[in-house]
């Protein structure tokens, strides 16, 4: 069976169990932080527009109510690119980056753990 992984999930609940805020989101939540802050990172901001089609997620009305309670929760932000006043992308606030910074040092934490038992 995969220890790895297990021992990655485990200390990853933990992670959970510390952070109030976080365990609060939904797993399609979670998901849709993510989608946004990688997009987000890699420079292709998401349009509000562009998150309704990801229906390998979940509908469009699920997703709408998802995006609207991590606005109101404070997790992604709606921001404006140059002049267009039209469309509006999502991107990660600093209570993401908090979070995101988190789960690194629980990947690097599983990682020292996995080295030191081999």
């Amino acid at each position: 069976m995969g220890n790895t992984y297990l021992r990655f999930l485990s200390i990853v609940q933990t992670l959970n169990g510390t952070v109030a805020t976080h365990t609060a989101l939904d797993e399609v939540s979670k998901k849709l932080l993510e989608v946004v802050a990688l997009r987000h990172q890699q420079g292709q901001a998401m349009s509000v527009s562009e998150a309704m089609t990801m229906h390998q997620i979940a509908s469009p009305a699920t997703i709408h109510r998802k995006l609207s309670g991590l606005l109101q929760s404070g997790w992604i932000q709606q921001v404006f690119e140059g002049k267009n006043r039209r469309t509006k992308y999502l991107a990660p606030t600093a209570a993401a980056d908090a979070y995101f910074a988190q789960m690194d040092e629980v990947i690097e934490k599983a990682i020292q753990q996995i080295n030191s038992t081999q």
